[in-house]
C-alpha cells in the first residue's frame, strides 16, 4: 500500500462524506403553502449547495449566492456570483447588498433558505455607515495575520458589519431556515460566516476583548464604532428570530468518522484525536510530532499500524512579509522538521481544496521530507521562519492539489505510522 495513496484516499473520503447534498436532503423544508421560496448563501461551498438543493427540490426557487472567484458551477434558477476570498473586494460588497435586496420585500408567507458555509465572512463585505470597504479590507488582513481563532476573529467580524450576527435574516419578514456546513471547531453555527442569519450572544465588548488580547490597531472608525450601540447585533432571543431555524447539515467530526472507516477498512486503526482542534500550526504540529515519534518507537499510546487523525482550525501568525503557505502547509513543515528520519507519513489538508490563499489544498510530509528539502539546497527551518512552506513543498513535489472540492468543513490531518 503507498502511503500517499492511503491518505489521499482518506481525505477524499472526508471530503465526499460533507457532500451537502446528504444534509440538504436530510433536512429539506416544506415548500409554503402561498408564498416563495427563495435562496440566498454564501461561502466556498454554496454554489455546489445551490446546485444541490435544486436537485431535490420539487417546485420553483429564485435567490443568489455568493461564493469565491473560481468556485461557481452550473445552476438552473439560483443565481450565483463570486466574489474575492480571503481578503474581500467590491465584488463581494455587492453581493451582500444583492442577498439584502433579494430577502427584503419578503412576507411572512414566503420561505427563505440559507445555504451558508465557510469562507462567508470574507466574500460578505458590509461596513456600517461611516465605515469602508477599504476600513473592512484592513480588519480583514490584521485579523489573519493574528494568529487568533475563527471564533474570536468572526466575534470581531460580526459587529463591524450590516448583515453578519444575524442581521441579513433580521432584514426579512419571511421565514428562514438556514443549513449550514460547518469550517468551525465545535460547530458552533452562529459562527459559520459570522452567523448572516444565526445570531448569537457576544457582544460588541467581546469584539473589543479580542483587539486588545491579540494587539489589533484597527482604523480609528472602526474602534469609534465598536465603542458604540450601534456594534450590537440582535441576540438569539429577539422575537425578528422566533420563527426561524438553522441545521447543521456537514461537520469535520463525521468528515473523520467516514474516513476512519475506509482505514479500517484497510487494515489500519484510526484513532481521532479531535475534530476541533485550534492553535498555532507549527504548535500543533509539534504535539502531534511527539505522540507519532511515541507510536513509532513504543507502539504508545496507540500499537502500530496507526494513523491519527484531527480536524478543526489552527492558525498563523505571519512573522515574515513575502512568504506563501496556508496553515496546513505550514503545519506539514513544521511536522516534516520534526519527524525527520522516522517511518511517519502525513497529509494536511483543508477540505475546501484551497489551503489559505494558495492554489493548493495543503501538503504531504514524511520522515524524508527534510532531507529532501536539505538536498534541494533549501533550509526547511528558515522556510519555516519565513512563512514560506509553500516554497518548501513545492521545491520537492509534495504539495497535495485537489482544485475546489464544493465544500468546506476545515482542516484534515492524517498521521500515518506503519
Amino acid at each position: 500500500m503507498d502511503d500517499r495513496d492511503f491518505l489521499a484516499r482518506l481525505f477524499t473520503a472526508a471530503v465526499k462524506a460533507a457532500d451537502p447534498l446528504t444534509g440538504i436532503r436530510r433536512h429539506l423544508p416544506a415548500p409554503p403553502k402561498n408564498g416563495r421560496t427563495v435562496v440566498i448563501g454564501a461561502g466556498k461551498g454554496a454554489a455546489q449547495m445551490a446546485a444541490a438543493l435544486e436537485s431535490v427540490w420539487d417546485g420553483p426557487l429564485s435567490g443568489v449566492v455568493v461564493t469565491r472567484y473560481g468556485y461557481g458551477c452550473k445552476t438552473r434558477s439560483v443565481e450565483v456570483l463570486e466574489a474575492s476570498h480571503p481578503v474581500p473586494d467590491t465584488a463581494g460588497l455587492a453581493g451582500a447588498r444583492r442577498l439584502v435586496e433579494t430577502i427584503s420585500n419578503l412576507s411572512e408567507n414566503d420561505l427563505v433558505i440559507a445555504l451558508i458555509c465557510g469562507g462567508g465572512s470574507a466574500l460578505l463585505p458590509s461596513p456600517p455607515a461611516g465605515l469602508t470597504l477599504e476600513d473592512e479590507i484592513a480588519m480583514n488582513e490584521m485579523l489573519l495575520a493574528s494568529g487568533a481563532p475563527i471564533s474570536a476573529m468572526n466575534v470581531v467580524r460580526k459587529h463591524l458589519s450590516t448583515i453578519k450576527g444575524g442581521r441579513l435574516a433580521a432584514a426579512t419578514k419571511a421565514r428562514v431556515v438556514s443549513l449550514i456546513v460547518s469550517d468551525i471547531p465545535g460547530d458552533n453555527p452562529a459562527f459559520v460566516a459570522s452567523g448572516p442569519t444565526v445570531p448569537d450572544a457576544t457582544t460588541r465588548h467581546d469584539a473589543l476583548a479580542v483587539l486588545e488580547q491579540y494587539r489589533l490597531s484597527l482604523p480609528d472608525a472602526m474602534i469609534a464604532h465598536l465603542n458604540s450601540a450601534a456594534a450590537e447585533a440582535p441576540k438569539p432571543g429577539d422575537a425578528v428570530f422566533a420563527q426561524h431555524t438553522h441545521f447543521v447539515i456537514g461537520s469535520a467530526g463525521v468528515s473523520l468518522e467516514a474516513a476512519a472507516e475506509l482505514a479500517r477498512a484497510e487494515g489500519v486503526t484510526p484513532y481521532i484525536i479531535s475534530d476541533s482542534v485550534e492553535g498555532e500550526s507549527r504548535q500543533v504540529a509539534l504535539v502531534l510530532a511527539a505522540i507519532s515519534r511515541e507510536i513509532a518507537q513504543r507502539d504508545r499510546p496507540f500499537p502500530k499500524p496507526a494513523v491519527v487523525m484531527s480536524g478543526g482550525e489552527t492558525t498563523v501568525t505571519i512573522r515574515a512579509k513575502g512568504g506563501k503557505g496556508g496553515r496546513n502547509s505550514e503545519f506539514a513543515l513544521a511536522f516534516a522538521l520534526a519527524i525527520d528520519g522516522y517511518p511517519i507519513s502525513a497529509l494536511a489538508a483543508d477540505t475546501d481544496g484551497i489551503d489559505g490563499s494558495g492554489v493548493n489544498a495543503g501538503a504531504f510530509a514524511d520522515g524524508t521530507t527534510a532531507r529532501r528539502l536539505r538536498a534541494a539546497g533549501f533550509d526547511g527551518r528558515k522556510l519555516l521562519d519565513a512563512n514560506d512552506s509553500f516554497s518548501a513543498f513545492d521545491a520537492i513535489g509534495d504539495l497535495f492539489s485537489t482544485g475546489p472540492t464544493g465544500t468546506n468543513v476545515n482542516d484534515f490531518r492524517a498521521v500515518l505510522v506503519r
